[in-house]
C-alpha cells in the first residue's frame, strides 16, 4: 500500500485543485489519491461512487494510464465553515459543475471528504 504522507499538503481549500492537476499530469495516482481523507466518497467514474482513498488511487491509476492532460480551472469562492469547506470550479467547456467538500485535517491541512466531479445541467 502506497505512502500518502510524503506530499505537498493543501495549506488552503483551493491548494487542492491544483495540486490535483500537477499530480494527475505527472500520473501520480497515490499523490491523487493523497488529497482524500481514508473514507473519502468520489462520485466517479459517472453514475458510480468510489469509496476509500485506497480505491480512489486504483481509480486514477486506471484513468491516468491514459495520459490526459488537465487544466486549471478558476475556482468560484470558497465556502468556509467551521473547519469544512466547499469549493467548486465550472469546466472549461461550460458544461455544468464541480464540487467538493474538504475538511481540515488536525495538522491543519485540508483533505477531501466528498467529491463530485461532473454535474450535468439540469434538463429542460
Amino acid at each position: 500500500m502506497p505512502e500518502y504522507g510524503g506530499y505537498e499538503k493543501a495549506a488552503r481549500p483551493e491548494d487542492i485543485t491544483r495540486l490535483f492537476v500537477e499530480r494527475s499530469n505527472a500520473g501520480d495516482a497515490a499523490g491523487v489519491a493523497a488529497l482524500y481523507e481514508e473514507d473519502a466518497v468520489l462520485a466517479f467514474p459517472p453514475g458510480e461512487v468510489t469509496v476509500g482513498r485506497e480505491a480512489i488511487r486504483v481509480l486514477w491509476e486506471k484513468v491516468l494510464a491514459g495520459r490526459p492532460r488537465f487544466e486549471p480551472e478558476a475556482p468560484l469562492p470558497t465556502l468556509v465553515s467551521d473547519g469544512i469547506a466547499l469549493t467548486s470550479t465550472p469546466p472549461r467547456d461550460g458544461t455544468g459543475a464541480r464540487a467538493q467538500v474538504v475538511r481540515r485535517q488536525p495538522d491543519g491541512s485540508w483533505l477531501r471528504l466528498l467529491d463530485q466531479p461532473e454535474f450535468a445541467p439540469p434538463a429542460r
